[in-house]
């Protein structure tokens, strides 16, 4: 072994010392500097550096993510849901016309925040559909440090509020282990939805701070509302306790995912604005968007996405139905631009925002088209025809929007707030699915206001942005993990005047969602289909053809090259294999091939345990979709009777409830918003009792839908059994969706009760056994 010289030793000393400073999370004690003696007057006091000190002048750093909006949805963008603060923010500052983001949320938070390609941080999809490969397992490495890692080695403070969105289920209870929540991965605090969720009731959510529960507010608020008055708690503490020292804000709200909520009065002021419809809409916003510099004139609209009517060939109802679907989405944009005009105003105010780096990325994908043909926003009789679900939505259209409802837009306004593309979220290979507005804002060193860009950039260029702009560096170690390089690529080069017109320095970036995949390359794109999230219920078969576009010049990928370049296409099939072998992107698979490992992965049976609380709850037990489950409740009934739910799962969009109503046992299945309702004949009697739901499912393994038998039990005597006939699966079902024993908090799973009809016997304990 090669002996190492006392020189190299204290250059080795020297070295660790010095890169010490930068490791303020993981912080080991450094050497003491002064002199111990036996009294004070032989001492010589040292205090080490624990903590970074930021550069003089490092500004402030404010990330906004808003959710599942198109490029053609807001104001600042030609969009027609007016969004003053977007567009104050765009006004002073640069719009970025050619920006991108993957097609999914998840994947774009995991690229956004550590500065890679998605699949490179092992999250080529939902960690709640998980794959045993480094592409897909759904675990962050600590090799790739987030922006809140580097930013606090930077000396910053950090917060997170709203939407993470990136931790693994199987970590996501109150089991942990919590290192990979966001106080594990930076931020000094987090307030927001249970760490793996995707989306939830805005009326009524779920909510965390930092690694605990937060208790549940009785007066229903919107929680974007929620979440930037505790943006504003975080800034005004910590300026107030260290004024000099920078703050990293990241605010991703989670809206506009449906469910589409908000307050009335942002309801009201949209009443009657999109009576014309989709195709008028598509029309009025692209000669917007040209007129404004977003959208290269000659632009003409793309063909309509398949399954969406023309508004003129709808029903009278339908249209007051889908107008008001529109009417309520635009409030809940609309809404959130004001929430983040209060961050502003407030960054304002304290004499910070010129020293304030913002940047807003409107949309984590392209608009969300699931909604289908007709949307939703209540649940319906599952026998029920269209038009009478839609004549009984009509006469409910005062609760769209509200805590009572679960509203989802139909895939035409999705199509039209996308405007100019094609498709949606979900949708890699075509722009509709990863194209959104981006801008930036920083008044110190932006001095054009209201420039605009058109060099193509992605996700992940924002972290590197970021760390230039604001004068930073990334450690080559953090919390003792070596780092590996970041993959992204600055747009500081872009900001200057004299730089506007600059060759863009991001030319190469693949795309890779469930199975389908392109790859753009200086102005070029291919396109492969073949994911099945998209295809499958969209018209375009699997294996359809490949595309290339000129996106260049063909900015809605309007005119598919193919046929003339095979070549070309050939080119960047092979560039693509090399780029997804390098990114972690193989194997190709679609959303259904996954291990969805859990918490309670191999468990058969989980326990509720009440002791003396009103309710319980508990994420990540997998039971709703088992080919047979049981729920059992010991309850006490008192003389005077007792109602209220035993156990329920979900919301009015799917899910179970099972529950006591006017003395009658009761277990509701909801799916897509259509209930199947099984009652017992049976009084419920007073005393210790026993009820018991068995489910059970009969069909071939690849059948989608199941056929679904309920028997219900009082004591051990049977009360009633009901075929339920061919079922669809409840919501996949999602890992974030709160088993609730003892209440139905939120946007109620039945519509014969209110929300959260607390059951007012005594529960003991709620089982849940899988068979």
């Amino acid at each position: 072994m090669k002996q190492i010289s006392n020189k190299n030793i204290g250059l080795l000393s020297s070295a660790l010392l010095f890169s010490g400073a930068a490791w303020a999370q993981h912080s080991p004690t450094p050497a003491f500097d002064g002199k111990t003696g036996k009294t004070p007057a032989d001492t010589k006091e040292a205090f080490p550096q624990r903590n970074p000190k930021a550069p003089a002048g490092a500004p402030n750093v404010v990330w906004i993510l808003i959710d599942d909006i198109g490029y053609g949805a807001v104001s600042a963008f030609g969009g027609l849901i007016e969004t003053p603060n977007f567009d104050r923010l765009a006004g002073q500052g640069l719009r970025y016309t050619n920006f991108h983001s993957t097609a999914f949320s998840a994947p774009t938070r995991a690229a956004l925040l550590t500065g890679r390609n998605p699949h490179s941080v092992h999250f080529g999809f939902f960690s709640e559909w998980s794959y045993g490969t480094p592409g897909y397992d759904g675990y962050l490495p600590f090799e790739k440090a987030t922006i809140a890692e580097i930013l606090r080695e930077n000396g910053y403070n950090t917060f997170a509020v709203g939407k993470y969105h990136l931790t693994h289920p199987a970590d996501a209870s109150q089991a942990g282990p919590f290192n990979r929540w966001p106080t594990g991965r930076g931020f000094d605090h987090y307030f927001g939805y249970i760490p793996n969720s995707g989306m939830d009731d805005s009326w009524h959510p779920t909510l965390y701070r930092d690694t605990q529960r937060e208790p549940d507010r009785p007066q229903a608020t919107i929680a974007t509302e929620l979440f930037a008055t505790e943006a504003l708690r975080y800034i005004a503490d910590q300026k107030t306790a260290a004024p000099d020292k920078p703050f990293f804000l990241y605010f991703a709200p989670g809206a506009t995912h449906y469910p589409h909520q908000a307050s009335k009065e942002w309801i009201d002021k949209y009443k009657g604005k999109f009576d014309f419809g989709w195709d008028k809409y598509r029309e009025i916003v692209l000669k917007n968007q040209i007129e404004l510099g977003v959208v290269p004139a000659g632009t003409q609209l793309a063909p309509q996405n398949p399954g969406v009517k023309p508004w003129d060939e709808l029903s009278a109802d339908e249209k007051k139905v889908f107008a008001r679907q529109m009417e309520v989405y635009a409030a809940f944009a609309a809404q959130t631009d004001h929430e983040v005009g209060r961050i502003v105003d407030f960054i304002e105010q304290i004499g910070q925002l010129d020293n304030t780096l913002i940047v807003l990325a409107i949309g984590d994908n392209g608009a969300e088209g699931s909604g289908r043909e007709s949307g939703h926003f209540l649940p319906h009789d599952p026998n029920a025809s269209r038009e009478q679900i839609t004549a009984e939505e009509v006469k409910q259209l005062d609760l769209l929007g509200s805590e009572y409802s679960f509203a989802h837009y139909p895939d035409g306004w999705a199509a039209a707030t996308n405007t100019p593309f094609r498709f949606y979220k979900g949708y890699p290979d075509y722009e509709g699915g990863t194209h959104n507005p981006l801008i930036l804002f920083y008044p110190k060193k932006i001095k054009e206001q209201g420039g605009i860009r058109h060099q193509y950039s992605y996700i992940s260029d924002i972290l590197p942005t970021t760390v230039e702009l604001a004068g930073l560096k990334t450690p080559s170690v953090i919390n003792g993990y070596p780092q590996e390089p970041v993959e992204g690529v600055s747009l500081a080069y872009s900001v200057a005047p004299e730089n506007s017109s600059l060759p863009e320095r991001h030319s190469v970036q693949y795309h890779e969602m469930t199975g389908a995949y392109a790859i753009y390359k200086d102005g070029w794109k291919a396109s492969f289909p073949g994911g099945r999230y998209g295809y499958r219920q969209r018209g375009e078969p699997d294996g359809a053809k490949y595309h290339l576009y000129h996106v260049s010049e063909d900015f809605n990928e309007t005119n598919d090259l193919a046929d003339r370049y095979p070549e070309k296409v050939r080119e960047l099939a092979e560039l693509f294999e090399a780029e997804a072998w390098k990114y972690n992107v193989f194997p190709l698979k679609d959303r259904w091939v996954n291990a969805n490992q859990f918490i309670f992965d191999g468990r058969k049976q989980l326990v509720l345990y009440l002791e003396g609380r009103s309710h319980a709850e508990v994420l990540g037990f997998q039971f709703v979709n088992s080919a047979s489950y049981a729920i059992t409740a010991e309850a006490e009934i008192p003389p005077t009777g007792a109602e209220g739910v035993l156990l329920s799962l979900g919301n009015a969009s799917a899910g179970i409830s099972f529950y006591v109503k006017n003395q009658k046992l009761t277990f509701v299945y909801n799916t897509a918003g259509k209930q199947v309702e099984v009652r017992s004949d049976r009084a419920v009697p007073h005393g210790k009792v026993t009820f018991r739901a068995d489910v059970s499912s009969t069909g071939g393994e690849s059948d989608i839908r199941k056929n679904k038998t309920v028997t219900l039990s009082i004591n051990g005597e049977k009360a009633v059994t009901k075929e339920l006939g061919a079922q669809l699966p409840i919501m996949n079902p999602l890992p974030w969706i709160v088993i609730q024993a003892g209440r139905d908090f939120g946007t109620p799973v039945s519509t014969a009760y209110k929300s959260p009809f607390t059951f007012t016997g005594k529960l003991e304990k709620v089982t849940i056994d899988t068979l």
